[in-house]
């Protein structure tokens, strides 16, 4: 299985391959539009993510001793950055999270070209990711 790093490095060579944001935005809205839609039973307001200008839904379950994630939004850039986070992190254990440096998200540029608003929704959406890596870790000890 691959680390977060592993994974992270494969993201930053596939939006390496774009010069152009349009075409990186694109990627990202391709990403959302194949990323699993979450049941309804889980667009619940306990898994809305607080600082998200749009709605974005974030499930996790523990399973075998890795976190799953699944989420939704109902932006397509919004989808595509919150499939990309979870590429990276879903299906690792909650120490391998905790631990993470999430550099992707500066490597590919999403901070300094995503707007204020959808920036501050990507870092809610790790802090979210990081607590419920951090309430898991818990539950095993």
């Amino acid at each position: 299985m691959k680390t977060i790093n592993e994974i992270q490095d494969e993201v930053i060579e596939e939006f390496d391959v774009f010069d152009d944001w349009m075409d990186k935005y694109q990627m990202l809205i391709d990403l959302g539009n194949e990323l699993n839609a979450l049941d309804n039973k889980y667009k619940t307001e306990q898994n809305l993510i607080d600082g998200c200008q749009s709605r974005v839904w974030l499930q996790c379950d523990y399973e075998d001793g890795v976190l799953v994630f699944k989420a939704d939004s109902d932006a397509l850039i919004v989808k595509g950055i919150i499939a990309l986070l979870l590429q990276v992190v879903s299906g690792h254990t909650p120490k391998e999270i905790l631990d993470a440096d999430l550099y992707f998200i500066d490597k590919i540029g999403l901070h300094e070209h995503l707007s204020p608003t959808r920036s501050n929704g990507l870092l809610a959406m790790v802090k979210q990711v990081k607590a419920y890596a951090l309430a898991f870790s818990m539950k095993e000890s």
